[in-house]
């Protein structure tokens, strides 16, 4: 029998030793004390609870908040030939009854549930029918109000104490201040637990903020200068794709990554990247979980983050096996706007949650009072555009309603309507002349989705009526009628969300209970914005000190390698213009970034220079935009 910590760890995870501080958690943990694990991103949290399971007997029960990643987690333990499961979304009662049986009498170690799943009266008497080891809380922010991803949820998570009353817990989170950490172990009714916590510094990452206009060039600039693996990460599905063709058109090996692709297509893309086939991988942040590739040298943010969390947890996937890396962030002037417009646009009155709330019971037209025991399918964006609402604003507002118990949510937002032309061309031409009220209609469709006739193309209904100008009911019904001549072959998906109301019908009165929380929370997402704004526009005062002060943490000296540490140490740069004059002589024209790549001198400093010049005479702005030198006459 494996005794001790260091012999498992070798035996199921092939190291010889620990980080710190992480012995010292497992060693708390074996003693049954009740335990908070604050670790950045990489530092290895799960395997200050797993470690201690297979050295006890009994199952590890643990509450983590998304079911990608408990899948995730499951996968990675039964590759290592331990015993994990999951519920899989829709287990009707007889499927949990019998995942209970197997955990029972099937040696499982790891029991993952969402925190949702433990107000079942049934889940709670099947634990009290388990051996239970020890309790293991995943993403433990989420259990504070202050934290950056609160779920009212998680505050279920304490009945387990009442089930579990001998039964220690653990904590873990990987970014939580000491707010959000002292409400952690209220929440959770620890007994005077042991924290562990690992600085955020982190000695050989070099955090740069650039201020740039000409995102694309400088990406080439620096994957030039710097082979390494690379995260590029990005604000939307489209441009994953887009900046990773522009990149392999300009030969350096990419791919891309997002929530919307196969399960294929994702382990494709993410095997090229860990094989380093292709060492640069564009995503949105989607891509996080289950990355565990210790020679990322280099982590960029095309667009920004939404938090100073976000922001830290995605730039800490550099650097992990301590050599120095890069985190690298672009913005300019309209990312600052449009991240401030974002903020207002997401971000609901009390006003505007009480509007969704009182139509979602119109919508199904439940009456005052009533609650009915029934699952509705629900067309997302067929409700915003009846009631004519803000989209960004409404899905804050539902998820809201789901963290508060008021509603539950079925998310199947990934699900497409699919389509296929199986009419020929002749036939669909020949159809589309001969009705002119769907003339339009079949042209925009088959400009809009290429390889129509060929493949089985995913759709989107709601952004044909957009492009057409017509509503997303009239599309479908436009569709059915090709359908209907045998020229397409159209599969509808017929709902967005499955929804469920867990409240009877009160309106205000419901959000009334929650009001001070919910002020609260929206008053919290506002700051959040603001506190990530002042981060990057703060060019006077060391990127990791500002990152240590946020998470109240002290930092005794400057980090000596961010953008801001070396424009102070640099000196500043002599005869800049004649510099410049000079290279422009050599090469005829160029933009600003490529003189300041060529000359080594921070950009900025070119253009103080440039603007001397121009204003001397002494060069121009070509139709290019380029600078070149002025030609005597």
């Amino acid at each position: 029998m494996i005794d001790s910590p260091e012999k498992i760890l070798e035996q199921y995870w092939g190291f010889t030793q620990f980080r710190s501080p992480q012995k010292e958690i497992i060693s708390s943990v074996l003693e049954s004390k009740d335990t908070i694990a604050l670790l950045p991103t990489g530092g290895g949290k799960s395997i200050c609870f797993q470690i201690p399971t297979l050295l006890k007997e009994g199952v590890c029960i643990v509450i983590s908040p998304l079911i990608a990643l408990m899948q995730d987690q499951v996968k990675n333990l039964k590759k290592r030939n331990i015993k994990a499961l999951t519920i899989p979304s829709g287990s009707n009662q007889n499927d949990i009854i019998t995942l209970f049986d197997q955990v029972k009498f099937g040696k499982v170690k790891f029991l993952y549930l969402s925190p949702e799943r433990l107000q079942a009266p049934l889940i709670q008497q099947k634990i009290k029918e388990l051996n239970v080891s020890l309790v293991a809380i995943d993403e433990a922010h989420c259990i504070s109000e202050w934290g950056h991803d609160f779920r009212p949820s998680y505050r279920t998570i304490q009945i387990l104490k009442e089930i579990l009353p001998t039964v220690n817990f653990i904590a873990l989170t990987a970014t939580a201040n000491k707010r959000v950490l002292e409400d952690i172990s209220k929440n959770l009714a620890m007994s005077n637990p042991a924290l562990f916590q690992k600085s955020f510094f982190r000695e050989n990452l070099a955090y740069q903020v650039f201020k740039i206009e000409d995102k694309l060039t400088r990406l080439i600039e620096i994957f030039t200068k710097t082979k390494v693996p690379a995260i590029v990460y990005v604000n939307s599905r489209k441009k994953t794709a887009e900046i990773a063709n522009f990149l392999n058109a300009n030969n350096f090996k990419s791919t891309f990554y997002h929530a919307g692709l196969t399960v294929l297509e994702k382990q494709t893309a993410f095997e090229d990247w860990m094989s380093e086939k292709k060492p640069i991988i564009v995503a949105t942040n989607a891509f996080g979980m289950g990355i565990d590739k210790p020679n990322v040298g280099l982590v960029i943010h095309y667009n920004l983050p939404s938090s100073i969390e976000n922001y830290v947890q995605e730039a800490g996937r550099a650097g992990r096996n301590e050599k120095k890396s890069f985190a690298v962030l672009f913005y300019n002037e309209n990312d600052l706007f449009l991240q401030k417009q974002r903020a207002v646009n997401s971000i609901p009155t009390l006003l505007e949650i009480k509007e969704v709330h009182r139509k979602l019971y119109q919508y199904f037209r439940i009456a005052n009072g009533e609650l009915l025991d029934e699952v509705f399918s629900f067309n997302f964006f067929e409700f915003c555009e009846h009631y004519h609402f803000h989209q960004l604003k409404t899905d804050v507002v539902l998820k809201l309603l789901a963290n508060y118990g008021i509603v539950a949510l079925e998310n199947s937002f990934n699900k497409k309507a699919t389509l296929i032309v199986t009419g020929s061309p002749h036939s669909v031409l020949h159809f589309s002349k001969n009705n002119s009220t769907l003339k339009n209609f079949v042209n925009i469709l088959l400009r809009t989705y290429g390889g129509l006739f060929e493949n089985e193309i995913k759709i989107d209904e709601f952004f044909i009526a957009k492009k057409v100008g017509i509503t997303a009911a009239q599309v479908i019904k436009n569709l059915k009628i090709l359908e209907a001549q045998d020229l397409v072959e159209y599969k509808q998906v017929n709902s967005d969300l499955s929804l469920s109301f867990l409240v009877p019908r009160e309106d205000d009165k419901t959000i009334n209970r929650f009001s001070r929380e919910i002020k609260q929370f929206l008053s919290l997402k506002k700051e959040k914005t603001t506190n990530f704004i002042n981060f990057i526009t703060n060019n006077t005062r060391c990127r990791s000190e500002q990152l240590l002060s946020y998470f109240d943490e002290k930092m005794i000296r400057s980090c000596g390698i961010c953008d801001v540490c070396i424009a102070h140490k640099r000196i500043p740069a002599k005869n800049v213009a004649s510099q410049i004059q000079a290279v422009l002589e050599k090469k005829k024209q160029l933009s600003s970034s490529e003189i300041s790549s060529l000359l080594n001198i921070f950009e900025k400093d070119i253009l103080i220079h440039l603007q001397i010049l121009l204003e001397e005479d002494q060069i121009i702005i070509n139709n290019q935009n380029k600078f070149q030198l002025k030609v005597s006459l």
